[in-house]
């Protein structure tokens, strides 16, 4: 499966993805759509206790921003904005207080799907039921990724992840509005595109900063490529390629930058002042 397989399919994109997932795997299209109820009942579940507590994370690095964000007056008067923003976040804060969520496709890129899909849908007020074949879709963008590079941060820095999570988000937000296979595609792609070179750098190696803002400005990410992709917008670069170049990219990347906490904000002064004052409360 590729974009360009997907991009080609008479619309709506997922119906093809489904069709092509149940021909591979001997799973009949209920049973697959079940699995994505589910997988959407524990997103909603997930963005739920995070928007209810402010407790701290194992590290007390996180743990209070969807909470604080979402109980604030919306300075900006753009419901939309704030919704997506605040349910990334309350899933990823879940994550970091070892809370159930859904990996999608990873933990530290579980909120960008959950923000940007379920955050559009409440706001049209939209059942979520009409989730379920969007989401399926957003699987066959993943799958397609998944054949050219890891989806990976060790492997290929946070492009990999939350490149991919956005590019996931960017497709299925644009079918639940209506937009074509074509618009699908394209709207992942200028998610990819525009993630190109992002850096894996979480402070002491731990799922928390930057990772759970990161979740919140890459679900508005999504929401925006969705938005260029239904106003048929397209990338200059084919999609398959991008993904390519994405790849390319990541084994380009120095290890510093890949997950291992040594390099950028991980080794900033004030974070690994942080780090030992955390060690030294530890024990």
């Amino acid at each position: 499966m590729t974009l360009d397989d997907i991009l080609k399919a008479p619309s709506p994109a997922s119906q093809w993805v489904l069709d092509t997932d149940c021909e591979e795997n001997g799973l009949s299209a209920e049973e697959v759509k079940q699995v994505m109820r589910s997988r959407i009942a524990e997103m909603r579940d997930s963005i739920e206790r995070g928007l209810k507590t402010d407790a701290r994370s194992i590290t007390g690095m996180v743990g209070w921003n969807a909470k604080g964000l979402w109980d604030a007056p919306d300075a900006l008067n753009a419901p939309l904005l704030k919704r997506v923003q605040a349910y990334a976040m309350a899933v990823n804060e879940e994550n970091a207080r070892m809370g159930r969520i859904v990996a999608a496709p990873t933990a530290g890129s579980a909120g960008t799907i959950p923000g940007a899909l379920i955050g559009v849908a409440d706001h049209l007020g939209l059942e979520d039921e009409a989730l379920v074949m969007p989401l399926v879709l957003a699987a066959g963008i993943g799958k397609a990724i998944s054949r050219q590079m890891y989806i990976s941060g060790s492997a290929g820095g946070c492009q990999a992840e939350i490149g991919s999570s956005a590019a996931m988000a960017a497709a299925a937000v644009t079918e639940l509005l209506g937009g074509t296979s074509r618009a699908a595609v394209h709207a992942a792609a200028m998610a990819l595109m525009n993630t190109i070179g992002l850096v894996c750098d979480p402070v002491g190696g731990y799922v928390e900063v930057p990772c759970v803002s990161r979740n919140a400005f890459f679900a508005v990410h999504a929401v925006s490529s969705a938005q260029l992709a239904l106003a048929q917008l397209e990338s200059f670069i084919p999609p398959d390629e991008v993904i390519t170049a994405m790849a390319q990219v990541g084994r380009m990347m120095p290890l510093q930058l890949k997950e291992t906490a040594e390099g950028g904000l991980a080794q900033t002064p004030f974070a690994q002042g942080f780090l030992k004052d955390l060690e030294k409360s530890q024990k």
